[in-house]
């Protein structure tokens, strides 16, 4: 059954974005999670802990292995994103019984990034839905991490120096920009990138996602409920003014993974080296394209530039079935 599906490992910071890819991952019938690991971010590393595996238990899928990751930034203050997912990073609605920490695996989610991706050489895409900080560890232990991935995918980023976060900065490449650049730099796997300008341009109506959200499941019933924080600021001034192109309902991680299942709900690629800006005042974060090959990067990144979008709703209707 291995060798007929799409092997996954994902690596989070469990907000609920993340949680949407994770239930689109687990509803995808031609891919297999070996894998979920941690990383701080969107809340704290605990919480993005609690964060996955209640949100396994709800896809009846906590036979899913989950290992604990880097609960810091490489370098730099510590970032949250508590405003918009909450303080808990799934809208503050608790689930009083929900897994507990116990159900961690002992071994940290770099020691288990290196194991499988040994085990399984070439054959793995990893998906990265938070800051990089992990990715970064594994290639830092073992420089021959990314000869053992098949794909890379990342939600991160911005190729227009459009920020949310910063002026400058995506969130996920602001949280660790040195991860980020590490990553990026040094990373020789082809790589996939769905920026935050990919992610707003591929926004859904809120029609759409009324509906969506309305159907009855429990899976539905839980996206609504986890999202209802977060809407309070997508439908506002704030963040409709950061968003490119006016409002809709972007679930940023959920592109990345969305390429990962299914290649071609992407229809447009920009292909060139990239890095991340670690020490501008205004630009720290901030994703650089470098059009005219002047770092001499190997490999050159495939940035998201178009997404069939009927093909990725077909994906994330599924995921409330």
């Amino acid at each position: 059954m291995a060798c007929k599906k799409k092997l996954l490992l994902i690596d989070v910071d469990c907000g609920t974005d993340d949680a949407q890819a994770i239930m689109m991952a687990i509803a995808a019938p031609n891919v297999q999670i070996l894998g979920i690991t941690c990383v701080e971010g969107n809340t704290s590393l605990d919480n993005v802990c609690k964060n996955v595996l209640r949100v396994l238990k709800l896809c009846n899928r906590i036979d899913i292995p989950v290992f604990r990751g880097s609960g810091k930034a490489l370098i730099g203050a510590t970032i949250h994103a508590s405003d918009f997912h909450g303080v808990d990073g799934l809208g503050d609605v608790p689930d009083p019984n929900a897994p507990g920490l116990e159900l961690i695996q002992k071994e940290h989610a770099v020691d288990a990034l290196k194991r499988i991706t040994s085990k399984y050489p070439g054959q793995i895409s990893l998906v990265a839905t938070g800051p990089l900080t992990n990715l970064a560890l594994a290639i830092r232990m073992d420089p021959a991490f990314p000869t053992k991935l098949k794909t890379l995918y990342i939600m991160g980023g911005n190729m227009e120096s459009r920020g949310n976060t910063t002026a400058c900065g995506e969130f996920n490449f602001l949280v660790d920009p040195e991860a980020a650049n590490i990553v990026l730099n040094e990373f020789t796997c082809p790589t996939y990138i769905a920026t935050w300008e990919h992610s707003c341009r591929s926004k859904l109506s809120w029609e759409w996602y009324d509906q969506w959200v309305n159907k009855g499941t429990k899976k539905a019933d839980f996206i609504k409920k986890i999202y209802a924080h977060s809407l309070q600021f997508s439908k506002g001034d704030k963040e409709s003014k950061a968003l490119v192109a006016g409002p809709g309902f972007v679930s940023c991680d959920s592109y990345a993974m969305a390429a990962a299942i299914d290649e071609s709900t992407v229809t447009s690629v920009i292909e060139c080296g990239v890095t991340v800006e670690t020490c501008g005042k205004y630009t720290r974060g901030m994703m650089v394209l470098d059009f005219i090959d002047s770092l001499k990067l190997t490999n050159k990144a495939r940035i998201m530039n178009g997404c069939d979008l009927e093909k990725f709703k077909v994906l994330l209707e599924n995921t409330v079935k």
